[in-house]
């Protein structure tokens, strides 16, 4: 069964709007995983406009399944990852100022950058993920440089998917199919939902995680986080 991480990001966001600590970052951390969430994701920025690197410190107090650090590889993340030793880094090509992630790694072109970094995080024995899009070309280059797995930016598919499935899903399985190849494990994020997960997680071979959040953060203001786990739960099985 494919596993599922939850990005708290919009979380924070939320706590940061009026100061103080509510929702308390740390309660609904441990509150997801106790719904079922096989994971906890999040993506500090340098700005620190949602997650902060102090809760990047403080979360290994309550999270008991997979802990995943995602972003920009820049000096004062890297430090901050080889401090707090998560389970996996997924590295992030994402700008500055950029609002949301919106592109994946030219893992050719940033070889020599990448290979270095990742061979450090392993060396510390954190697992590395990278942040790819879809095309076969890069996952090769993914695996040239070194990284554990990749995860498919999945934006193009959600975007798609509503019109026509078969078209929105069939980059995203030769992408898939030439990693299972490569032996590189495979995860997948960016605008999933309860909507869409179900055709992807059917369609994709060997897909080890799923990181959500903005739709489920968004799914659960209606239906609430101990409904919509078990619902994403569900729709991963199949």
């Amino acid at each position: 069964m494919t596993a599922l991480s939850v990005n708290i990001n919009k979380v924070a966001t939320l706590r940061n709007a009026r100061g103080g600590n509510v929702p308390d970052l740390l309660q609904v951390a441990s509150d997801l995983q106790k719904f079922g969430a096989q994971g906890i994701t999040i993506h500090p920025r340098p700005d620190q406009r949602h997650i902060r690197y102090e809760d990047a410190r403080k979360l290994p107090e309550v999270v008991t399944t997979e802990f995943n650090i995602e972003g920009n590889p820049v000096p004062d993340f890297i430090d901050l990852v080889l401090e707090v030793k998560p389970t996996q880094v997924t590295l992030v090509p994402d700008a500055v100022d950029a609002l949301t992630s919106n592109a994946g790694w030219d893992t050719l072109t940033h070889k020599a950058y990448l290979k270095p970094i990742i061979k450090k995080f392993q060396d510390a024995g954190i697992r590395t993920s990278i942040f790819v899009d879809p095309e076969v070309r890069m996952i090769e280059g993914a695996k040239e440089v070194g990284t554990d797995r990749i995860e498919l930016y999945t934006e193009s598919y959600a975007t798609a998917y509503p019109n026509n499935p078969e078209q929105a899903i069939a980059p995203f399985v030769q992408a898939a199919e030439k990693a299972v190849e490569l032996d590189l494990g495979i995860n997948a994020g960016h605008d999933l939902s309860l909507e869409n997960i179900r055709y992807f997680s059917k369609h994709i071979p060997r897909l080890l995680e799923v990181s959500i959040g903005h739709a489920l953060i968004c799914e659960s203001l209606y239906l609430g986080f101990e409904n919509v786990i078990p619902m994403y739960l569900q729709r991963l099985k199949f």
